[in-house]
């Protein structure tokens, strides 16, 4: 008997119409019930596969048959003209010994190990930049101020970069992550990857205690100059873009709801399961971990995804499925941990997911005593939204108190 066929939908244009950034799409919840694998045209003009349930995007996850590089990149679906996330990525033949041997190199400096050690670190950063924000006095626009310029100034850190060149890669990484123009995605990048070798040149004359001097010094593995500056490239850029949206995003929702910020004060030791939840919930878009190509034919549930179809994974909807989450639009900082789906999962779970969490419950163990009062000074629906980059997330977060 023959499988069903795909279930016959419109071709919505992705992003999705988003009328509240504190809420999922609705029609993401909509297919999400209706159907899980549905089509829908990509900001490249390209059509996709948007998987949006908890479980459909786990077994995606799970699934050898798909990856991030494809057997023609030049004739690829994309999802945006970024020329680092926006495409196919890697060399088809050996993606999964690739990223095997890449989670083994830069594993250990995010281990639960090396995070801790960092803790202290990581605290003065924080305390910095919010002393900073208390001295200048309000008001003040925390996404400038605080979701920006702290994981800029973490990544760095950790990675070695000195505080007077740290400047000019924020605008580059922005422009890197742009859906539109492919020819300034690949501007920044190569502006990028030129500041990255200057750095590595510079680790190789003077190594310190860091990552990008521990990459530098590793023997065998073809880590060469050029490799040692693209994943220093890919650090900057993956760790610390979507953590600025999770910032703004995270201030938003404890804003919002202000029962669950008094929970969080009366009881500090939920701060875990508050950052849970701000993961859970904050709505931004995808980046290379969060898309796949079938590099064969494979079959859920009746729906034929044919191989080298784009299937985009979309955790702001996973995240919302009743099938894993009891009032899964409801705030909960007390809520019982459940694996989000929000920095991946299985053998694709972020690498940097203890420095995401580390950095957020330092932010929010601290916010609200520095900045008694904290309130918005524009409505939610009035502010910015960054809609011209695969990560979105909002311009601006004008505040008092």
């Amino acid at each position: 008997m023959e499988p069903a066929a795909a279930p016959v939908v419109d071709l919505p244009a992705i992003p999705l119409p988003q009328p509240d950034i504190l809420q999922a799409p609705p029609l993401a919840g909509e297919l999400r019930e209706k159907c899980p694998f549905a089509k829908v045209r990509t900001p490249a003009g390209d059509e996709a596969w948007l998987v949006t349930g908890y479980e459909a995007i786990r077994q995606v996850y799970s699934d050898d048959r798909f990856g991030v590089s494809h057997r023609d990149p030049e004739h690829a679906p994309r999802l945006g003209a970024s020329t680092l996330i926006g495409g196919p990525g890697g060399n088809f033949d050996t993606e999964p010994e690739d990223r095997m041997r890449l989670r083994a190199r830069l594993s250990p400096f995010f281990s639960p190990k090396s995070m801790e050690a960092f803790r202290p670190r990581m605290d003065a950063l924080v305390e910095e930049v919010l002393d900073d924000i208390v001295a200048q006095g309000p008001p003040a626009d925390l996404h400038s101020e605080l979701a920006v310029r702290l994981p800029v100034n973490v990544i760095c850190e950790l990675l070695g970069v000195p505080r007077e060149g740290r400047l000019p890669f924020r605008e580059w990484t922005q422009g890197i992550a742009g859906v539109r123009d492919e020819a300034l995605s690949r501007d920044c990048m190569a502006k990028l990857m030129s500041y990255t070798g200057d750095l590595v040149a510079e680790k190789r004359r003077n190594p310190g205690d860091d990552v990008l001097s521990s990459l530098c010094a590793a023997e065998g593995g073809g880590l060469d100059d050029r490799h040692v500056s693209f994943l220093a490239a890919m650090l900057l850029f993956a760790g610390h873009e979507t953590t600025v949206a999770r910032l703004d995003l995270g201030v938003l929702l404890m804003l919002a709801h202000p029962e669950q910020r008094e929970i969080l004060e009366r009881n500090p030791g939920r701060i875990g399961s508050a950052v849970e939840e701000i993961l859970r919930l904050v709505v931004h878009g995808g980046a290379k971990e969060t898309f796949r190509y079938a590099r064969e034919d494979a079959e859920f549930d009746g729906v034929k995804i044919k191989a080298g179809e784009l299937l985009v994974l979309y955790s702001a909807a996973g995240n919302r499925d009743t099938y894993a989450f009891a009032d899964p639009e409801s705030f909960d900082v007390q809520r019982s941990p459940k694996p989000n789906l929000t920095l991946g999962f299985g053998r694709h779970y972020c690498l940097g997911a203890p420095l995401v969490r580390m950095e957020l419950a330092a932010v929010f163990s601290r916010i609200f005593d520095k900045l008694p009062g904290l309130r918005l000074t524009k409505p939610i629906g009035a502010l910015g939204v960054n809609s011209g980059s695969l990560h979105g997330g909002i311009t601006e977060l004008p505040v008092t108190w």
